[in-house]
């Protein structure tokens, strides 16, 4: 399998693979100590644990439903639906993605762009949680500061029988007494770096009105697979 080829299930499985209620509970800012050390010494109660159980239930979960989610595509909607928005920060991470373009721009259009966003990605790539291998093991190795106190990225891996480990890195920031995840990045390759350099074009000729609009009727279709 090829990094593109792999590329898009992953994205949207580990922007998945971890969410749930647990986000709402109020977590404790990771310590200082938690500076590039392996997470295993520091994990407790710091959004590393957080990964570790959520990516644990999620597997799980997947595994125990995964007849029903497959006959049911209702349920399966359902379930994508809640899990992203209990633990994605969607409209911080609209404002990454529209980069340049949302300087200035109203909360109200944020808003429009990043659900318009989130609900074609996830009726588009909802499906591929099919296809998951639930059999992995999920290993946290890292939990580290991001710089200006932006929050911290927990570095994972996805490990695999006969093949080598697929590298998964979670940005995370606080968001009232919640952690919530900004961006997701495989094998390197970021969530939100990708779709920037999609939107670019588009925004650079239509208002991000204009660009919500054509995600939410279908017209535009963002490629998670071309990074």
């Amino acid at each position: 399998m090829t990094r593109k080829s792999r590329f898009l299930p992953f994205l949207t499985s580990a922007a998945l693979i971890f969410a749930s209620p647990v986000f709402a509970q109020q977590a404790a800012p990771a310590p200082a100590a938690a500076r590039a050390t392996p997470a295993s010494a520091t994990m407790q109660g710091t959004p590393s644990q957080l990964v570790l159980n959520n990516s644990q239930r999620i597997l799980s979960t997947l595994e125990k439903r995964r007849a029903e989610f497959t006959k049911n595509r209702t349920a399966l909607r359902e379930f994508v639906s809640t899990e992203f928005n209990a633990m994605f920060d969607r409209d911080y991470a609209a404002r990454q993605v529209l980069g340049r373009h949302g300087r200035g721009a109203s909360d109200e259009d944020v808003k429009l762009f990043a659900d318009a966003l989130a609900d074609n990605l996830m009726q588009r790539y909802g499906s591929s949680l099919l296809d998951f291998n639930t059999k992995l093991r999920v290993r946290v190795k890292s939990e580290t500061q991001l710089p200006r106190g932006l929050g911290v990225k927990v570095s994972s891996e996805f490990l695999r029988q006969g093949g080598e480990p697929i590298p998964v890195d979670y940005l995370m920031r606080r968001n009232g007494n919640q952690w919530k995840v900004f961006d997701v990045m495989v094998e390197g390759v970021s969530y939100v770096q990708t779709f920037r350099n999609q939107f670019d074009a588009e925004l650079q000729r239509k208002s991000i009105r204009e660009v919500a609009t054509a995600l939410r009727s279908g017209q535009m279709r963002p490629d998670a697979g071309q990074p």
